[in-house]
């Protein structure tokens, strides 16, 4: 069965004027697109061919590195725009705000760790906000990488640090954006969501 684009949780539109639809129209239509297609070319007539899309990241993680790296492109971008809506950001409420509170101290510790490992997260990649034993903790990834390949981390939002997903509207201002999604596009409830899952 091949992989087909997950469908977005909102118009293209609807991210507008911090993600302008131009973005989403290259990013999401072009690029997540891409992968799409690659995926199901480099799966077509192999053991990987009907497998679910997780199954396929960790499967392939380490030994087949095309596979892989579309693979996970197409999971973290599917998470990633789930990690955003329109009239998002601000602090959390509910068990993430706790968990937060817990493990960072306040929200505004949260928000300097979170903010540092994206705009440190040297060319391509992504920040994460992720569960571990009980705690919550900020990762950042390189490229394609994901949380998904270690054992015991339940990934709860990401932002992606790739250049296409900010250059249009923040040009190289990648901060500005990263300032951006913490205050007007950050989803919370698909974050309190994971954790619920997770538990």
């Amino acid at each position: 069965m091949p992989f087909t684009l997950p469908a977005l949780p909102y118009a293209r539109d609807a991210l507008g004027p911090h993600i302008s639809e131009e973005t989403l129209n290259y990013h999401y239509g072009k690029h997540h697109q891409a992968y799409v297609d690659n995926l199901n070319k480099l799966v077509d007539g192999t053991d990987l061919a009907d497998a679910g899309l997780e199954e396929v990241i960790r499967a392939s993680a380490g030994s087949k590195p095309g596979v892989f790296n579309n693979a996970a492109q197409v999971w973290n971008h599917t998470f990633y725009w789930h990690s955003m809506k329109p009239g998002g950001g601000g602090e959390p409420t509910g068990a993430i705000a706790d968990g937060i509170k817990d493990s960072f101290g306040d929200y505004q510790s949260f928000r300097k760790a979170f903010s540092e490992a994206g705009a440190t997260q040297f060319g391509s990649g992504w920040a994460w906000l992720v569960s571990k034993g009980g705690k919550l903790e900020v990762r950042k990834t390189a490229n394609a990488e994901t949380p998904l390949t270690e054992g015991g981390v339940t990934p709860l939002l990401t932002m992606d640090v790739w250049e296409h997903a900010y250059y249009l509207d923040f040009q190289n201002a990648r901060p500005k954006y990263i300032e951006t999604f913490l205050d007007n596009l950050v989803n919370w409830d698909f974050a309190n969501q994971n954790l619920s899952d997770s538990k």
